[in-house]
């Protein structure tokens, strides 16, 4: 399937699932504005939940090209990760194919969408370690880092499942400075949710 092609496919089921999506977790989406609307961007935030990336998507009409594990594209399954234009990742190496379809995604001035955690946070920490790999993309095709932070409970009609956008901010420094700067925002993020929710 041609790459248009599975564009268009997206943009057909994203209301559709988006809808079903929103009826069932009544997630609270804030700061979707500082989603550029144009121009090659990086969503990313941290990740909690395999569904994060599901309200990355409901919170802008632009398609985000996600990275994902290879053996997403193993199972019954694999077709909806192809369709929506993921990229397989093999994270037993250093995966340079995937860093170039990356790559090319965003100087095609599309959205890409990444967890710098590098994988679901299933410890007691707040947050784990960033990857370098978001900043260094955004630094080599001079593309903006979109923050968020989710917090709150996947759970039917959720009172607390929140998505919290930052302002958007292209890297000028050095990649050490730029990843405590972006980890630092999410985390800021992230707090602000549990502050606003009471927790």
């Amino acid at each position: 399937m041609k790459a248009k092609e599975k564009m268009y496919i997206y943009r057909i089921l994203r209301p559709i699932l988006g809808s079903i999506f929103k009826l069932y977790y009544n997630p609270t989406i804030i700061g979707h504005e500082n989603i550029p609307k144009e121009g090659g961007i990086l969503i990313v935030g941290n990740h909690k939940h395999l569904y994060d990336q599901c309200l990355a998507i409901l919170s802008t009409k632009r398609p985000i090209h996600y990275m994902a594990k290879k053996e997403y594209f193993d199972g019954k399954m694999a077709w909806f990760f192809k369709m929506v234009g993921c990229i397989p990742v093999d994270r037993s190496k250093k995966d340079n194919s995937a860093t170039h379809a990356a790559l090319e995604v965003l100087e095609n001035d599309l959205a890409l969408g990444l967890f710098p955690e590098g994988t679901r946070n299933k410890t007691s920490a707040f947050l784990l370690p960033f990857k370098f790999g978001a900043v260094s993309m955004a630094k080599k095709t001079n593309s903006y880092l979109v923050p968020f932070g989710i917090t709150g409970d996947y759970k039917f009609r959720s009172h607390n499942l929140t998505i919290r956008f930052g302002k958007p901010f292209k890297v000028t420094t050095d990649l050490e400075t730029a990843n405590k700067k972006l980890e630092k925002q999410v985390e800021n993020l992230m707090r602000e949710n549990l502050k606003n929710n009471g927790k």
